[in-house]
């Protein structure tokens, strides 16, 4: 549905990088295997925890670095919490900029 990256706290935290980048799909067509733990919504790597992905009732949110398959093609069109983005860290060309959420 949607590629990004997230350059807020709670993203640059998680990933301990200057932003997250991630893939939105529709949760009827998310299929994951292995196991994870769940922690505030979020499934992690039952032996390292490193977060892998979000899921409600309609949207899968994948974090796109823990693919096997790099680099995987996937461009993001728009960028979170730009205000956040770290000033040597150039904006992503023809990806729409939020300062904040897209909401």
């Amino acid at each position: 549905m949607r590629v990004g990256i997230c350059h807020c706290a709670n993203c640059r935290r998680e990933s301990g990088s200057a932003f997250t980048w991630y893939g939105v799909w529709p949760a009827a067509r998310f299929e994951s295997s292995g196991t994870t733990v769940q922690y505030r919504g979020q499934h992690a790597c039952s032996a390292c925890a490193s977060p892998v992905y979000s899921l409600d009732a309609h949207e899968a949110e994948i974090k796109l670095g823990t693919l096997v398959e790099a680099p995987s093609g996937l461009v993001p069109t728009y960028e979170l919490w730009v205000r956040r983005r770290e000033p040597w860290l150039p904006p992503v060309p023809g990806a729409e900029q939020f300062e904040e959420d897209r909401y």
